[in-house]
């Protein structure tokens, strides 16, 4: 049986919880439109390295209470910023940048669920994430020249989504763009109001595969993101389908296709008393060589 498991967390700006499985990462600086400022990066970091770290979680879902997912950065974090030498900015960016690392290389699969405007460093976290879905009065905006300011630590994951000619536009323009340009743009892949609804089918195609399968596809797609593709690019994707066969979920996968029955990781699996945790095991050792 799986119930909502209590987190060892507390939070000022953040809500987390965690249930069958489920990671949820909810932002809820409500009053302030869920604006980041210092205290909610870490707050974050925080939570995406607990569950990230946590073997009853299989995967995370980012959304927001209110009716925006967020502003972006606070003003009040700005106005501090702006009394800040190189420094003191250096290291107030760097946990920025390591924000949008640890979610970009979050080992589970990741669903952001983008509700009203997201602006600046939200859209950060959007294409980080592997599946973003907006509602249709989502709005999106990288307004940092109207500042003085650049996209600069969030502009890797954005650039990667959107492709550098659009990402030059956007950037440039600090224009406002609608849910309909994010998704012809690739910054979320669907557009529905109903977000829980959405979201549901990813969450039973994710609970249904591999969760190490899962996890060495996000580090393979990560790995070739320069679009290289050479000798050392042949050697690396081979090395990687001759372990994961040979490795423990390997086996069970393709023995588990062969035999007809759900494979270990499964809910099917999990609820059939039928099959002991110890056949399983025998059932995956002997599998293909």
């Amino acid at each position: 049986m799986t119930d909502t498991v209590t987190l060892p967390l507390s939070f000022q700006h953040i809500e987390c919880q965690l249930n069958q499985g489920i990671g949820e990462l909810i932002l809820n600086r409500v009053e302030k439109h869920n604006a980041f400022d210092e205290v909610m990066i870490n707050e974050m970091i925080t939570a995406i390295e607990f569950f990230a770290n946590n073997e009853t979680c299989h995967q995370l879902i980012l959304r927001a209470n209110g009716k925006n997912f967020s502003a972006g950065a606070d003003l009040n974090w700005m106005r501090k910023q702006a009394q800040m030498d190189f420094e003191q900015n250096l290291d107030d960016a760097h946990e920025l940048a390591k924000l949008m690392h640890v979610l970009d290389k979050f080992p589970k699969p990741t669903i952001a669920l983008v509700n009203g405007a997201a602006f600046g460093g939200a859209l950060g976290l959007i294409c980080c994430c592997d599946i973003a879905i907006a509602n249709e009065r989502a709005s999106f905006c990288l307004s940092e020249v109207k500042l003085g300011l650049i996209p600069a630590v969030i502009s890797p994951y954005v650039v990667r989504a959107m492709g550098n000619r659009q990402a030059r536009r956007y950037m440039l323009t600090a224009e406002r763009f609608s849910a309909n340009v994010a998704l012809a743009h690739q910054v979320i892949h669907e557009i529905n109001d109903d977000l829980d609804a959405a979201a549901k089918p990813f969450i039973d195609a994710f609970n249904a595969n591999s969760p190490q399968g899962m996890a060495w596809v996000k580090t393979l797609v990560s790995h070739l993101e320069d679009g290289v593709i050479n000798d050392d690019t042949l050697t690396y994707t081979s090395e990687q389908i001759a372990r994961i066969r040979v490795s423990d979920e390997g086996q069970e996968g393709l023995n588990a296709f062969f035999e007809k029955r759900p494979a270990a990781w499964t809910t099917a699996s999990k609820n059939n008393n039928d099959k002991s945790p110890q056949a399983s095991t025998k059932t995956a050792a002997q599998g293909v060589q």
